[in-house]
């Protein structure tokens, strides 16, 4: 894809500082010093989801090995930071960055912000107001091309099980990972150990209530 970068992080990318509110604070920092220093910064989740014969599903993310914060691990569809000066529709490019399609704005439904504080095992400190997204795609998975600059693959789990395995009640489920290296699908063990661990506010399993409630047919659905 032409528009996908072929780095997985530019270091020296300048970040708006924002207060632990998201208000703006007039300064403005590179990436890496910002985690450095634990600034609170703004960032872009979207959530894409589909149904395949009746069946919901949700595609998650595993985050490439070079990623500087939290590598490998399964998080939301598509995240990524808004640079300084830039707005949240403009933010909407990350989707066809990370994951290869190009997706109707009209189509994102915004359900909450949240603030997340969090310290890597790199030592990373990360403190985002992560502005959240709904997008439902029913295409076939290798229908995406996942950047292998960004991700390790695209995972995709049946939406029930998601939710069970985001509320504790089993320990693992089997889906299937397009990977982004050679475009394979083959299986992947989604486990407790796979999943994103700063999850403090079962954030993640709010996105699959929000998700269920939303195919079922309720307005005015927020996180």
């Amino acid at each position: 894809m032409q528009n996908q970068p072929d780095f997985a992080q530019d270091f020296d990318e300048l970040f708006d500082v924002v207060t632990a509110s998201g208000e703006p604070t007039g300064r403005v920092k590179r990436r890496a010093d910002v985690h450095r220093d634990g600034d609170w910064h703004r960032s872009i989740h979207v959530w894409v989801y589909g149904v395949e014969a009746n069946a919901p599903f949700l595609l998650m993310n595993q985050q490439g090995l070079e990623k500087d914060t939290w590598p490998g691990v399964l998080d939301a569809t598509v995240g990524g930071h808004l640079s300084a000066g830039e707005t949240v529709e403009e933010a909407y490019r990350e989707i066809e960055e990370e994951i290869g399609i190009v997706a109707d704005p009209k189509r994102l439904r915004h359900i909450g912000a949240r603030a997340r504080s969090a310290e890597s095992a790199e030592g990373i400190i990360d403190r985002e107001i992560e502005e959240v997204f709904l997008y439902r795609d029913d295409r076939v998975l290798d229908a995406y091309a996942p950047n292998p600059a960004e991700l390790e693959g695209l995972v995709r789990i049946g939406l029930t099980d998601a939710h069970r395995l985001f509320a504790r009640e089993v320990d693992r489920f089997e889906g299937v990972i397009l990977r982004a290296r050679d475009r394979a699908i083959v299986p992947f063990l989604a486990t407790q150990e796979t999943l994103l661990p700063v999850r403090i506010d079962d954030y993640f399993l709010h996105v699959a209530i929000a998700i269920e409630r939303v195919l079922a047919g309720e307005h005015g659905v927020v996180l």
